[in-house]
């Protein structure tokens, strides 16, 4: 009975550090609905924020497009861009 033959393994090269592990976050993007005033609103009621910080974050979506709502864990944004719809609003969930 012959030797079962055994193979070298090639393992990688693992000089890469893997990058650390990018949070989740949400993003309220500008549409052409909802009022300024309503959007602050929500952003106060859903996540607590002071009237300037709403206001603040309610700019960035209505100049820049799109702001940042929330970060955190992927399950967490995804509660948090499924209460923006509730309300109305256009939100997506990606990393950061």
């Amino acid at each position: 009975m012959a030797a079962p033959q055994v193979a070298p393994v090639e393992t990688p090269d693992t000089d890469e550090v893997p990058a650390p592990d990018r949070p989740w976050v949400t993003i309220v993007w500008d549409d052409p609905v909802n009022l300024m005033t309503y959007v602050t609103w929500v952003f106060q009621k859903l996540f607590g924020y002071s009237r300037e910080k709403a206001e603040q974050l309610m700019l960035d979506v209505h100049h820049k497009g799109k702001a940042v709502v929330s970060s955190g864990a992927r399950e967490r944004m995804e509660h948090d861009a499924s209460q923006l719809h509730a309300y109305g609003l256009w939100a997506t969930v990606d990393r950061a």
